[in-house]
């Protein structure tokens, strides 16, 4: 059952991919679908077999995979409850987002080669997440990129999607050298790279150093710090975030899937899997707790002022792994794996109801041309506000709320109660979750709310290609009717919501109550001082508890002046475009910085490599120039041959004259 969960969607993967046009896009939606979905119901059988009540760990044995001297690697699936957390995560969503991929892409031509891609993303993961040492995890590591990679530039006739393909695949290229770097460090320092066996050997090594360019380095905080570079380019972490966004290019399902539940959760997921060697490497987690921190700053103040409906809920998903890092840095790993799975719910529910008000809108996506739709798509409007409900975390204390109240309330007590670079995660995730609200329900109001800008500009909306789905160009020149979208797609929306509202106080219990590390988690998670940092968060001031819900209220009623009572405002304050204003507009000028500092110069440095390295000497000195150079002797000996018998008798006559001489005059013999 257990290897079922791995290889059912790479077995829908191989008969979509292979076999998709002789078997039809009806049948390969409707096998890699249904494949998905017996891989989620195992899932959910694991988790409440392993996770819930109790049972013992296993590790299945696939196959040896490499064997050489001292290096052993082997093909084996650990099943442990940190596992069984992603497998459900993992495949629920994976299966909801095939189900809804149906309706969203039936007028795309190339659906079986669509759902093979996902199905291989998914495949990917579950190798990531079921892995027995840091080779396999590297595989599935890399898997997960090359199908995002696929995945984003799905439609390849669009150059945006193309360049945000590229993009991704570069940026997760930087983040994966310093985790190949920390990989091969491992092997070096433990002579081994199996889980079990690093993981046992750590506390040993605390102390050890090494010595690099004359300075003396700590052994394990290098090895941690270099995985975690690694997941910071897979989990979009401030520095290494900027191919998250532009991801977006690709089909809002592809959106759904890497931002909730697969690609972007790998890093969350390295670091608490890791947490026998971070919690030895206390300087790691600070760099960690730090990068948290500033990742769920940042990308709420950008956020606020995006107006792309899919790009909103992108930063969103960018600050809310900026609160899983964080709180995996203060060593409260079982909080960072609760946010992480109710995130699931909520985002793959915002993503998917963003896909749906995309579809009624005939694939427009700037929500400055919406307005009004709340009467015409009233299912994905109320699946949305729930969703906007979970995220915001709204939820009262000692009463309860949606799922994002339990898990991100309980970060930001933590992080208070942690103390230290703590403090600085709890004041910079206070001020994230203002902005959180405002710019959530910024995207609710805008988008639901007000007058119907699409009537004013249907003319106009159809010509904007920038934000266009490829796949549906036919319906670019129709007149706009917003309608809502078929049951492939609302009821993936239904179960999720059910998961934004519950997930929170039915799991609770099991993630972070009262001996938790013991009876859920049961050795899969780490922490050196035990639960101590879980249960000083019932200690911390009354305030530190309203805090979240007072910011949420707030950010509210700043939305809904600005875009739900006095639009015209808004409105006016945007047309000044004050300085401000256009720094988070435009992302910090990060990516402007990037293209200044790296991209331009590497292009400057290949060029001038192409054009005189490449061309001018290895060309011109090497293959070219030879060959230049027997062609023009060949021309001069051809020249020789005239076709006149006088010049053959000239030449001739020269000859014997050059004999005589030499034999008059040096070839005689004596």
């Amino acid at each position: 059952m257990l290897s079922a969960i791995v290889f059912l969607p790479l077995l829908g993967a191989l008969v979509a991919g292979f076999f998709g046009r002789l078997i039809g896009a009806r049948m390969a939606e409707i096998v890699t679908t249904s494949l998905l979905g017996v891989a989620a119901v195992l899932s959910w059988m694991a988790f409440i077999r392993i996770g819930l009540n109790g049972g013992e760990p296993e590790t299945i044995q696939v196959a040896t995979w490499i064997s050489s001297g001292l290096f052993e690697a082997g093909w084996t699936l650990r099943i442990d409850t940190l596992t069984v957390v992603m497998l459900v995560v993992v495949n629920t969503v994976s299966s909801l987002v095939h189900l809804y991929s149906i309706g969203y892409m039936a007028e795309d031509p190339h659906r079986p080669r669509f759902f093979a891609y996902l199905s291989l993303f998914t495949f990917a993961m579950l190798m990531l997440v079921t892995s027995d040492n840091f080779l396999q995890l590297f595989f599935g590591w890399e898997g997960v990129g090359l199908a995002s990679y696929l995945l984003i530039g799905f439609w390849y006739q669009k150059p945006s999607a193309n360049a945000a393909a590229i993009k991704a695949f570069v940026v997760n290229r930087v983040g994966d050298f310093g985790f190949a770097l920390g990989i091969v460090g491992i092997f070096a320092v433990y002579g081994t790279i199996s889980f079990d066996e690093v993981f046992a050997a750590t506390p040993a090594m605390v102390g050890r150093t090494f010595e690099f360019a004359g300075t003396q380095f700590d052994v394990v905080t290098t090895l941690t710090f270099l995985l975690f570079i690694g997941a910071m380019g897979k989990s979009a972490q401030f520095g290494l975030h900027t191919w998250l966004p532009d991801a977006m290019e690709g089909p809002t399902p592809v959106s759904a899937l890497i931002h909730a539940a697969t690609m972007v959760t790998a890093g969350v997921f390295l670091v608490c899997r890791c947490s026998p060697m971070f919690e030895y490497a206390p300087d790691t987690l600070a760099f960690v707790t730090i990068i948290g921190a500033i990742t769920a700053f940042f990308a709420a103040t950008v956020g606020m002022f995006q107006n792309d409906i899919k790009r909103v809920i992108a930063y969103s998903t960018c600050s809310q792994l900026g609160y899983m890092f964080f709180a995996a840095g203060v060593s409260a790993y079982q909080a960072a794996m609760f946010h992480l799975f109710t995130h699931a719910f909520f985002k793959a529910l915002l993503f998917l109801g963003a896909g749906s008000v995309i579809h009624a809108m005939h694939h427009e996506q700037d929500m400055r041309k919406m307005g009004g739709l709340y009467k015409l798509i009233p299912f994905t409007y109320a699946m949305m506000t729930i969703g906007t409900i979970a995220l915001i975390g709204f939820g009262i204390p000692e009463i309860g709320g949606f799922a994002g109240f339990y898990s991100k309330d309980a970060i930001l007590e933590t992080a208070y109660a942690a103390g230290g670079v703590g403090s600085f995660g709890f004041v910079a995730g206070i001020v994230a979750a203002l902005m959180t609200s405002f710019y959530s329900w910024r995207l609710a109001f805008m988008t639901f709310h007000g007058a119907p800008k699409w009537k004013h500009d249907a003319a106009h909306a159809h010509d904007d290609h920038a934000h266009v789905d490829a796949a549906h160009d036919e319906h670019h020149h129709h007149e706009l009717h917003p309608h809502e979208s078929p049951l492939t797609m609302t009821i993936p929306l239904a179960i999720l919501a059910l998961g934004a509202v519950a997930a929170g106080f039915v799991f609770y219990p099991y993630f972070i109550g009262d001996g938790n590390l013991e009876t859920f988690w049961r050795g899969s998670i780490f922490v050196l001082h035990g639960e101590h940092v879980l249960h000083a968060r019932h200690e911390v001031p009354e305030w530190v508890i309203w805090a979240p819900l007072t910011v949420t209220v707030l950010g509210f009623l700043i939305a809904a002046y600005y875009f739900l009572w006095y639009p015209k405002k808004a409105a006016a304050l945007a047309a000044r475009e004050g300085l401000l204003y256009n720094f988070l507009k435009n992302k910090w000028y990060i990516d402007e910085l990037y293209n200044l500092i790296f991209v331009r110069p590497a292009l400057w440095i290949g060029r001038k490599l192409w054009k005189l390295g490449d061309g001018w000497l290895i060309d011109g000195f090497g293959p070219d120039g030879v060959a230049a150079r027997v062609k023009d002797l060949a021309g001069r000996a051809g020249r020789l041959q005239t076709g006149f018998i006088y010049h053959y008798a000239f030449a001739m006559l020269i000859g014997v004259a050059a004999l005589l001489t030499w034999l008059m005059f040096g070839g005689a013999p004596k």
